[in-house]
C-alpha cells in the first residue's frame, strides 16, 4: 500500500480563549508509514485525544503541519475515517442504512450501496442484523456498525478514539481481536488513542508514549510480536517487561531508566528512541 502516510511536523496546539488559553500539545513530530497500526498511550488530559482531532481535521495547530501523503490536513475528509468511544449512529436508520450512509451522501445508488454495507456487515460479523436499529444492538454490535460505516469509505487512515473504552473485557477483548483481523485484510493505516497499556501492547506495531501536558512523545516502542496475536500474549514474559517499563513512563512524568531487551544471540529486541 502506497497511500496512508501521515506526517506531523513540529506539531503544537493551544486551546481556549485570552487568560484560559492553555498549550495541549508541544513541538510533536512523528511520521506513521502506510498501513502501519500505531497506539497513542498516555494519561489522560496528555492531548492523545486532540492529536487525534487535529488528525481528523477538527483542529487546527497553533505551530506546524500535518498531512497526509503529502497533502496538508486543513478540514475532516472522509480519507480519515474517525471512530468515538460512544457510537454516533442514527438511532433511526436500520444498521444496513447506518453503514451505507456515507455513500448515499456520495449520491450512490440504493442498490449498491446495500451491496457493499451487506459484505462489510457480513465482514465484521453482524450478518442478519441489517434490518435493525441501533437500540436493538449490544455496546460491543454497535460499535461493530461504527467501524463497518468507516470502512465503508475505503479510508486511508482509521482514527480511533478510545472505541471499547466503554466495553466490558470479554467484549473488548474479542473487538480487539476484530480490528486485528480486519486491519490484516485491509491494512488501512491506523492511529489508535487509549490510556491501557494492555490494549496498545496488543493491537499496535509501533507505541508512542505521549508525556503530561503539554504532550509531547516521551518514547516509541517499536513491538516485533508475531502475528496473528492472541489474549495469550498478555502472560508472555517480554509482554510484561514492556508493560512494567510503560507503566514507569507513566508513573514517573515520562522519564525511567533505559532499558534493552535482548534475545538469547544477545540482539536487541526492543528498540526505545526518545
Amino acid at each position: 500500500m502506497s497511500a496512508g502516510r501521515i506526517h506531523v511536523d513540529h506539531l503544537s496546539i493551544e486551546l481556549g480563549e485570552g487568560a484560559a488559553r492553555f498549550e495541549v500539545l508541544r513541538d510533536l513530530s512523528v511520521t506513521i508509514e502506510p498501513g502501519e497500526f500505531v497506539c497513542l498511550l498516555g494519561p489522560s488530559g496528555c492531548g492523545k485525544s486532540t492529536l487525534l482531532g487535529a488528525l481528523a481535521g477538527h483542529l487546527s495547530p497553533s505551530q506546524g503541519r500535518l498531512s497526509l501523503d503529502g497533502e496538508a490536513i486543513t478540514g475532516p475528509d472522509p480519507d480519515r475515517g474517525l471512530v468515538f468511544q460512544q457510537h454516533t449512529l442514527f438511532p433511526w436508520k436500520t444498521v444496513l442504512d447506518n453503514v451505507g450512509y456515507g455513500l448515499k451522501m456520495k449520491g450512490v445508488p440504493r442498490a449498491e450501496r446495500e451491496r457493499r454495507a451487506t459484505e462489510l456487515l457480513q465482514l465484521v460479523g453482524l450478518q442478519g442484523f441489517e434490518r435493525r436499529y441501533p437500540r436493538e444492538l449490544s455496546g460491543g454490535m454497535q460499535q461493530r456498525v461504527e467501524i463497518a460505516r468507516v470502512l465503508i469509505n475505503d479510508p486511508r487512515v482509521l482514527l480511533m478514539d478510545e472505541p471499547f473504552g466503554a466495553l466490558d473485557a470479554l467484549t473488548r477483548s474479542r473487538m480487539q481481536e476484530l480490528l486485528l483481523a480486519l486491519w490484516t485484510r485491509m491494512r488501512t493505516t491506523v492511529v489508535f488513542v487509549t490510556h491501557d497499556i494492555d490494549e496498545a501492547l496488543f493491537l499496535a506495531d509501533r507505541v508512542l508514549v505521549i508525556g503530561p501536558r503539554p504532550g509531547r512523545i516521551v518514547e516509541e516502542l517499536k513491538l516485533d510480536f508475531a502475528r496473528p496475536r492472541s489474549a495469550a500474549l498478555l502472560t508472555d514474559p517480554e509482554f510484561v517487561q514492556l508493560k512494567r517499563r510503560c507503566l514507569n513512563l507513566l508513573r514517573d512524568d515520562g522519564h525511567a531508566p533505559p532499558l534493552e531487551r535482548l534475545t538469547p544471540l544477545g540482539t536487541p529486541r526492543w528498540r526505545f528512541a526518545t
